[in-house]
């Protein structure tokens, strides 16, 4: 499996920083693709920061559902994963996560990296 463009390995953890103009669909399939290839190369944590992708408004509830149910099933509960997304992404009560928890994710999301990569290392 050939890594995904803008993804980088430090130890066991994966960074993916996609960029471009992408629709929400394109969007979802890139950072579910960087979870199957970090659960692929076994690695535990992989901080995923979408804040350079542009072309799509927040996501919907339905849209939430199907990132939520396409990162759970990528993770397969192995690959803690930390999200970085602009603040008008992220939904108020970050339904978009607790959908994915509630599927078997180990995820959280953050608008700030150096957040996310504190949540990474606290992981046993």
């Amino acid at each position: 499996m050939t890594a995904p463009e803008h993804f980088d390995v430090e130890g066991d953890l994966g960074r993916y920083h996609p960029t471009g103009r992408v629709s929400l669909e394109d969007g979802i399939k890139g950072v579910t693709s960087a979870i199957r290839y970090a659960r692929a190369q076994k690695l535990g944590k992989l901080l995923v920061d979408t804040r350079a992708l542009t072309g799509f408004e927040p996501p919907s509830i339905a849209d939430r559902l199907i990132l939520a149910d396409d990162w759970a099933s990528a993770s397969g509960g192995v690959i803690r994963l930390a999200i970085v997304a602009r603040p008008e992404m992220i939904h108020p009560q970050k339904f978009g996560i607790h959908a994915a928890v509630k599927r078997g994710a180990i995820a959280d999301v953050f608008t700030s990296e150096q957040a996310a990569l504190d949540w990474l290392a606290a992981a046993r």
